[in-house]
């Protein structure tokens, strides 16, 4: 089969929708994730022990099972009790719980690197426990996590294909939908190979200049 760029100039307006809904998908999936990782941190270090104990469970089972399933379960099951949701809603709860717990470790890592005396300086200037986290802990441990939270977003982009099994019409949804209907697969499936690696390298040279600036930060003080 030869390379017809007729055909490419005619998908290649769905084929962006479909680029513009996963891109979206990521961006609020790695909200949610980083919502709820910071949450799911917070519980397992402060929490009373039973609810750490649950946190800590419902962490690993998630971490432990297919993000696929999850997304089935979301779309598919729930509904089955009365709970709805829209195909992308779905999808975006998906990413973002199941990122959510990746994230939390990294969370958690970057917590305990705060050095234990700001913690007590906190204390001893009658900071509330909001009041400590907010001005305290978080400005100092939220920067050296940002590339590792950046690598689980770009994981989380290369994962969004998975939506496509939900209805989501995202960019491998577009991508099938064409091909299917033209038989056609070399053209739309090369496309979606280099838009996901157009947006991959950019990216990882974001993070590397996250990276980079970090460092240097460091280094002055």
């Amino acid at each position: 089969m030869e390379w017809d760029w007729e055909f490419v100039r005619q998908i290649m307006p769905t084929l962006i929708e479909g680029l513009k809904i996963t891109i979206l998908a990521t961006a609020l999936g790695s909200v949610v994730a980083a919502v709820i990782g910071l949450v799911f941190a917070i519980l397992r270090m402060t929490a009373p022990t039973p609810i750490a104990r649950v946190t800590s469970f419902a962490v690993e089972f998630i971490r432990g099972t297919p993000l696929l399933v999850q997304l089935y379960f979301i779309f598919y099951v729930l509904p089955d009790i009365g709970i709805r949701l829209p195909a992308l809603v779905a999808g975006v709860i998906g990413l973002g719980i199941h990122y959510g717990t990746y994230a939390a470790e990294v969370y958690r890592a970057g917590i305990e690197n705060v050095p234990r005396g700001q913690w007590e300086a906190a204390k001893a200037t009658n900071l509330t426990a909001r009041q400590t986290w907010i001005h305290v802990i978080l400005p100092q441990a939220i920067p050296p996590m940002i590339p590792a939270l950046a690598n689980y977003l770009i994981a989380m982009f290369k994962e969004t294909p998975l939506l496509s099994a939900i209805t989501v019409l995202e960019l491998m949804n577009q991508a099938k939908s064409i091909a299917n209907s033209n038989y056609r697969y070399i053209e739309p499936m090369t496309l979606v190979g280099v838009f996901f690696l157009i947006i991959s390298l950019i990216s990882v040279f974001f993070l590397r200049w996250l990276e980079a600036r970090y460092s240097r930060v460091e280094e002055r003080r």
